[in-house]
């Protein structure tokens, strides 16, 4: 395993980078912001992740230790490969993906080249609780409460509501919920099938 490489930038593409260490050059792929900051000559020194294919050995760079760790938290979530989870991280910044998987929203990683619907509703809820990472510009006491709307939804879901209408109403009734209630799924449940209730008896017997 090389978990990383310090040595000088030989040449710089717009996500590569061949890093020459002790006269030997590796070619590592790495973020289309970092690329853009390392110049031919420069020193370079970055954790990587060697990823093993029957035909290929691949490297991945990253400058910051956290970028590393999520990097092996995507790759881990079902339909996300290296070259996906690179485009993540060349899209966002650590702590927007920490945010969006907090705030149980897939809109971020739609957005990224490669991640379809599916696969960013996944990313979310495979990394709910994984991400040991402050999430960008949030107030410390809403962090340990992130989970709580993915459980509540996936409750509904098994239930018989769309993930959309479940998601709906959760985020609804978390703006009018109290800090008690928001950390509580029983107590999010409770009231959020308050709310669906009667719309969803309505709509069954119209």
């Amino acid at each position: 395993m090389i978990s990383s490489l310090h040595g000088t930038a030989a040449h710089v593409a717009d996500d590569s980078l061949v890093i020459v260490v002790g006269g030997v050059g590796f070619s590592v792929a790495v973020t289309a912001q970092l690329a853009r900051t390392v110049h031919v000559g420069d020193d370079v020194h970055l954790h990587t992740n060697l990823i093993v294919r029957e035909d290929a050995l691949s490297l991945y760079g990253f400058e910051a230790r956290e970028e590393l760790t999520v990097f092996t938290q995507l790759i881990s979530v079902t339909g996300v490969g290296p070259k996906s989870a690179l485009g993540v991280l060349s899209s966002l910044t650590v702590p927007q993906i920490a945010q969006a998987v907090a705030d149980d929203d897939d809109a971020p990683f739609r957005r990224v080249s490669g991640i379809g619907p599916k696969t960013a509703k996944l990313i979310v809820v495979q990394l709910a609780g994984k991400l040991q990472v402050a999430p960008a510009a949030a107030p410390a006491a809403a962090s340990p409460h992130g989970q709580v709307p993915v459980q509540v939804t996936q409750a509904l879901v098994g239930l018989g509501w769309t993930e959309r209408t479940a998601a709906e109403a959760v985020a609804s009734v978390a703006e009018t919920a109290s800090e008690a209630d928001r950390a509580s799924v029983q107590a999010l449940l409770r009231l959020t099938l308050a709310l669906l209730g009667p719309a969803r008896k309505e709509s069954v017997s119209g």
